[in-house]
């Protein structure tokens, strides 16, 4: 099982790799056949094809990811960070909360992002 040290390093990793509009850097993060659901309650979609196509959507709409306090740990196999996305040329925010799960390798199996239209503005 990775350690707290490792699953913090990987979210800033993605972090990171978002705001440097680096798709395959943030996919590179995941299991091959990681499942995502982001907003939760949207189908979930999975394998590194369909996660590069999701992530360089993100990118190439502009948004940029900060960071709204330390990444947070667990004891387990999860780790989770709150963070705005803003979208300048939309004049968007969205508040938003990533737990992801990783598998023995350290490899994300599993990220669930929660937002809902209450925490768009």
């Amino acid at each position: 099982m990775p350690d707290q040290e490792h699953m913090k390093k990987a979210l800033q990793a993605y972090i990171d790799g978002f705001n440097a509009g680096d798709a395959a850097a943030i996919v590179a993060l995941f299991a091959e056949d990681a499942v995502i659901e982001d907003p939760v309650g949207n189908p979930p979609i999975s394998g590194h094809a369909a996660l590069t196509e999701f992530y360089t959507n993100a990118i190439n709409g502009g948004a940029k990811l900060v960071l709204d306090g330390p990444i947070r740990g667990s004891h387990g196999n999860g780790a989770a960070m709150a963070f705005t996305i803003e979208v300048a040329a939309m004049n968007l925010t969205i508040r938003a909360i990533d737990a992801m799960t990783f598998n023995d390798d350290g490899k994300i199996i599993e990220m669930r992002a929660y937002w809902g239209p209450d925490d768009m503005g």
